[in-house]
């Protein structure tokens, strides 16, 4: 065991950068969620969900607003071309910033319902938009008070060149964060009512099978399944009780990197995609790795 990480598999010995430390960037906030990194600015842009913002860190110049009001922003990823795209629990939409300070409607619906309240979005390799609808920004306080219009809380895509989306996934009581394995065969979805990581094979037509629970998990400490990604290894870091869940593609639990604040998302940052930036109940920490994060959208000219 390290003072930063419960180590329960030798491999969790290679995942943090020798001498890291958790590194308190910011505080302040209600409930901070959905950071990115955009490698073009070189800046994380992330959510205070109830306190209506998004935000924009830059190292050397700290936080400063992105956007007032976000419509309650919660996810927030970047698509191919390096535009935000970003969950909004008020309008119960996902938007796409098409030049800066305008945003239009990605999705707003599912077979004319209005969707729940989007969570969580990230972009696949061939462009695809893929995002959990379950109810959590319903609540009041956090984009509602709202009544739930679908009989499920789902898991959708949207095609490239669509903008109808499809369902995916219809049984999960609590869909939060999701990632893609770095192949992209691979998609992982977590259940936050279920506390478990369910694993989906993706064919080229974007048909999925399987979905059994990969890893449940559970422990000492406050905190919920909820952000997930993925490194260029496969290893999995999913936020939970009491820090960061790391787990191998098979479901091994690895570690557990200890935040002392309720985690709730987190980013790959900084050019070389080397460094988690993780958003954490009123704060924003930074933890440098010695992994490579799987990204959406790195430009040409980043450190690769």
């Amino acid at each position: 065991m390290s003072e930063l990480m419960d180590i329960y598999e030798r491999e969790a010995e290679e995942i943090l950068a020798p001498g890291s430390t958790l590194e308190q960037l910011a505080d302040g906030f209600l409930f901070t969620e959905g950071p990115v990194w955009d490698f073009a600015a070189e800046h994380l842009v992330f959510s205070d969900i109830p306190g209506d913002t998004m935000y924009r860190y830059r190292t050397g110049e700290g936080v400063s607003i992105y956007r007032k009001p976000s419509n309650f922003s919660n996810g927030i990823t970047l698509d191919t071309q390096g535009r935000i795209v970003v969950c909004e629990h008020r309008t119960r939409r996902l938007a796409r910033e098409v030049e800066p300070g305008r945003f239009e409607t990605v999705a707003d619906s599912y077979q004319g319902h209005p969707l729940n309240a989007p969570n969580d979005v990230i972009i696949a390799p061939d462009g695809s938009i893929v995002f959990t609808d379950p109810h959590y920004g319903l609540g009041e306080g956090f984009g509602g008070p709202a009544e739930q219009a679908l009989p499920h809380r789902g898991v959708y895509r949207i095609p490239p060149d669509g903008d109808e989306p499809q369902l995916l996934v219809s049984d999960c009581e609590g869909p939060n964060g999701l990632a893609l394995s770095p192949s992209g065969d691979r998609l992982y979805v977590v259940d936050t009512e279920q506390s478990y990581i369910r694993a989906f094979d993706v064919d080229d037509h974007w048909r999925l099978s399987g979905g059994d629970v990969l890893v449940r998990l559970s422990g000492e400490g406050e905190g919920v399944p909820d952000g997930l990604k993925v490194d260029e290894e496969g290893t999995i870091y999913c936020t939970g009780p009491g820090g960061i869940f790391v787990c191998s593609p098979e479901g091994t639990v690895l570690g557990i990197i200890r935040i002392p604040e309720v985690a709730a998302n987190l980013a790959w940052g900084d050019n070389d995609a080397q460094t988690l930036y993780i958003t954490a109940s009123d704060k924003l920490y930074r933890l440098a790795t010695q992994r490579i994060g799987v990204v959406s959208h790195r430009p040409e000219g980043a450190n690769q």
